[in-house]
């Protein structure tokens, strides 16, 4: 009887066997190590000299703009939070000679990073778009049935191999960078750390702890779509309308939020939600959401689509 690793394990080698895949591996290192090139020598730019001065101008025009936005009574508290933020975390910088991280350092590209996460969403979409719809395509899903193994454990493994192939994507990213940014930059400011404000006061964090993190803020958008894209697959037995309607989603679905950000229903649409970073580094879209709500909000639909994918395979008929 198969049990639910081996199901796993076989989807696993269904993936990895096509030569697609490693396409995708070998785009997501090129890409990494482009943007490192680029970084190094068309970016370029040589500030670490005169910090404390930058610092200081940039905390001029930071008071500068508080205060218009405090004399501005359209603008809210929200938008004038993060500017107090970051003008407290300068002054630490310069209280303690901790100076800011450039991005011509391996922590500076390291914590861009985490942004090519855009594009392994639209691989890990390609793949979950097409993990159910081309076994219904093929015909191989009436093989896969006849073993003695439920349908929702075919299923359920079909979605962790997905989301083991999103990992080492980002795997691949996080080593990828680290290599290249180590070639071309070195180990220059190793020691900084990461300031955060939290509590009234900064606090001084660990770098690499910051830039993991990063990497699972940015996954959460990735892991929806990819759901979502599973279910289309699922219910439609169509990779590329699941594809198609997966990548449109996703690079349109902020956009659409921020159109209809004026709505306070607006704070319910998955969009909305997905993107976590806006609590830490910003204002929400909508106002008055925050972190829980977001992840009740995530979880919901979450759960709905994983609920309809279930029921729609269980119910299907494929002896035709």
């Amino acid at each position: 009887m198969f049990n639910i690793f081996q199901l796993i394990q076989n989807e696993n080698m269904k993936i990895y066997k096509r030569l697609g895949t490693w396409i995708m591996v070998g785009a997501i290192i090129g890409i990494v190590l482009i943007g490192g090139i680029v970084t190094k020598f068309l970016l370029s730019n040589d500030t670490t000299g005169n910090w404390q001065q930058q610092l200081e101008i940039e905390n001029a025009q930071l008071a500068e703009q508080i205060s218009e936005y405090e004399d501005t009574p359209m603008i809210s508290s929200n938008a004038i939070s993060p500017l107090n933020e970051q003008l407290v975390i300068n002054e630490y910088r310069l209280a303690n000679e901790i100076p800011p991280v450039e991005s011509e350092t391996l922590w500076g590209f390291m914590i861009s990073s985490p942004d090519f996460t855009a594009l392994v969403s639209v691989f890990v979409i390609v793949i979950a778009a097409g993990i159910v719809a081309t076994e219904f395509s093929t015909g191989t899903i009436k093989l896969l049935l006849i073993r003695p193994v439920r349908r929702s454990k075919i299923l359920f493994s079909k979605y962790i191999a997905t989301l083991i192939f999103a990992l080492f994507m980002l795997a691949t990213i996080f080593v990828s960078s680290v290599v290249v940014g180590s070639i071309l930059f070195g180990f220059a400011g190793i020691d900084l750390p990461y300031l955060v404000y939290q509590g009234g006061e900064v606090v001084e964090r660990n770098m690499l702890t910051h830039i993991i993190s990063l990497y699972g803020l940015n996954s959460v958008d990735m892991i929806m779509m990819v759901t979502f894209a599973f279910m289309i697959s699922t219910v439609f037995r169509s990779s590329s309308l699941a594809i198609g309607l997966s990548l449109f989603l996703l690079f349109t679905g902020q956009q659409l939020v921020m159109l209809l950000s004026q709505y306070d229903w607006a704070k319910y649409i998955l969009f909305a939600n997905t993107n976590l970073r806006q609590y830490i580094s910003g204002a929400p879209i909508v106002e008055g959401m925050t972190m829980t709500f977001s992840m009740m909000v995530l979880l919901v639909y979450f759960i709905c689509f994983h609920l309809i994918s279930w029921v729609v395979f269980k119910k299907r008929d494929v002896t035709a």
